[in-house]
């Protein structure tokens, strides 16, 4: 459980309100401060919805998107390893509405209809939508570990054509943003044998605007290509979401392929299991995150809130008191960008806080301006110092109780069993060679490191480091890599190098070729016969 408040302030802040969690806390900033400036100036009639209590309290969900037969349902399928109700999976658009899978004691599906009259879920204001979306709307609920941290949202295959998005009978791109504002990773699916974006995928991944910093990419079926052709994919996929998506960082791409099926080209197996647990490790961090996401997204919301608000006020300022109204509301809708510019230096706003024009201009024409509320200075400074001072004293908070508890990770499913044993990652390989051999795995290769070793002239049995640096450097590795080597190799610490320290010397170098990392401390399989310690010998020193 996280605090809201320091032990010394007896769990109260500066207002004598107590906030057992720092979910709490949020909730209660929310109702108390931004609420009412969303209230007063519509917000949730122009951007999105109100919060509701299950918004702040529900677990982590990752929503899944992406074209049809690219593996979004198998995906989760791999994640859980096992089935889960109202699934189906097909090379043909088999997943024809929302599905959110969800932890719960017993195997069962709930309806939509259900489902968004239920408080303890965090969907109920997807009712707004309508029967023709709900009808495509189930939560699948199973008792599976995985599902005990995090929620999945499976979502339609995206087709393309006029005729597919009129036959859904509800805007599928409003539904995903309204996913996309509540849920803590969107991932986009692409298969590496279809990297088209149609146009409807082109406006859902245009929905998901505003919501960069949770978006990831996963090129599934990789394995379905050889290496020339994975490049070539590779950066067709790049050059065509650098089309779609406008920002100056690049998306991150995990390639893979998310499913218990033999790889059909192996050659890139250790690329595809380390992109893998990349993309593990993201999602697993997504507990231990979920706290700083749900603050960040408040932060967002509240300066949309607050330049909305600037934006009512200023039309309703415009407005004549008796004749023309409708004229000067015409007016003002055809100037809005030139009145975003005002605002930007009215009140120092950035350009990326404003509402898309377009569309603020669309929704405006159902308004009667004159009945717009006038600035109210004490809602916005409420917020101003909810954002200047509680925001930061939360977070703060956040990360101080965080450091005292363990963090929480996602377990279960294909996030346990490759981890330990043989099949983890890295196992018998690089600088794990031989870790569980009897012989020390250097000497398997002692005698060609030893005609280099007696060229390099010995003195007792050792050379000197300038000797050794000379040979080393045949290498072509950086001097500071090189450095590295030669701590870890130098067991004993005396500046020069015998047979077995310079056979070990010339293994990091080879381990290091290979493209593999090297330990910060040398393994235990890995010191030299001569430098290791003699239990005995120790047992009797210490008599």
């Amino acid at each position: 459980m996280f605090s809201w408040v320091k032990q010394e302030q007896g769990g109260r802040n500066k207002e004598g309100e107590m906030y057992q969690t720092v979910t709490e806390g949020l909730q209660s900033l929310y109702t108390k401060k931004l609420l009412p400036l969303e209230e007063t100036y519509l917000f949730h009639d122009f951007h999105s919805p109100a919060l509701e209590p299950a918004d702040f309290q529900s677990k982590p969900m990752v929503l899944l998107v992406g074209q049809y037969s690219t593996g979004k349902t198998t995906f989760i399928r791999y994640l859980l390893e096992q089935d889960f109700p109202g699934m189906r999976i097909g090379p043909e658009p088999t997943t024809d509405g929302f599905i959110a899978v969800m932890y719960g004691e017993s195997e069962g599906v709930v309806p939509g209809n259900a489902l968004v009259v239920d408080p303890k879920k965090p969907f109920r204001k997807l009712n707004a939508f309508g029967n023709s979306f709900l009808n495509r709307f189930i939560c699948s609920q199973m008792p599976n570990q995985v599902l005990q941290s995090i929620s999945i949202i499976d979502t339609p295959g995206i087709l393309s054509g006029e005729k597919q998005r009129i036959s859904r009978g509800y805007d599928f791109a409003e539904v995903l943003r309204w996913f996309g504002e509540r849920v803590d990773r969107i991932i986009l699916l692409f298969d590496a044998h279809k990297l088209d974006i149609s146009d409807e995928f082109s406006e859902a991944i245009k929905a998901l605007k505003g919501q960069d910093d949770k978006i990831r990419v996963v090129l599934n079926k990789a394995d379905q290509v050889d290496t020339q052709q994975l490049m070539r994919v590779y950066g067709a996929l790049m050059w065509s979401l650098g089309k779609v998506i406008n920002t100056p960082e690049v998306v991150r791409v995990y390639l893979g392929s998310f499913w218990a099926k033999p790889l059909q080209n192996t050659e890139n197996r250790r690329l595809f299991e380390a992109e893998s647990q990349d993309l593990f490790r993201d999602i697993q961090s997504l507990p231990r995150n979920a706290a700083l996401r749900k603050l960040n997204d408040l932060i967002k919301r509240a300066r949309l809130a607050k330049v909305h608000a600037y934006i009512i006020s200023y039309l309703k300022k415009e407005m004549p008191s008796l004749f023309g109204r409708e004229k000067k509301k015409e007016e003002l809708i055809m100037r809005l960008p030139e009145i975003y510019t005002i605002l930007q230096r009215e009140h120092h706003i950035s350009p990326g806080d404003f509402p898309n024009v377009a569309k603020m201009q669309d929704m405006l024409q159902h308004y009667d301006f004159s009945k717009f509320p006038s600035l109210k200075i004490k809602l916005i400074e409420s917020v101003d110092k909810m954002l200047a001072t509680k925001i930061a004293v939360l977070m703060s908070m956040i990360r101080e109780e965080e450091s005292k508890q363990p963090p929480a990770m996602v377990s279960g499913g294909a996030f346990e069993g490759s981890q330990d044993g043989p099949f983890g990652q890295g196992y018998g390989e690089g600088i794990s060679a031989g870790a569980d051999a009897e012989d020390w795995i250097v000497s398997r290769d002692k005698h060609r490191y030893d005609e280099i070793f007696y060229t390099l002239m010995p003195i007792n049995g050792k050379i000197t480091g300038v000797n050794a640096k000379k040979e080393m450097m045949n290498s072509r590795l950086p001097n500071t890599v090189l450095g590295k080597i030669w701590k870890l190799a130098d067991c004993d610490r005396d500046g020069m190098l015998d047979d077995e320290e310079f056979a070990l010397a010339q293994h990091l170098i080879k381990v290091k070729l290979e493209g593999y990392e090297l330990p910060t401390e040398l393994p235990d399989h890995l010191v030299p016969p001569s430098h290791r310690k003699n239990p005995t010998a120790d047992a009797l020193d210490q008599m």
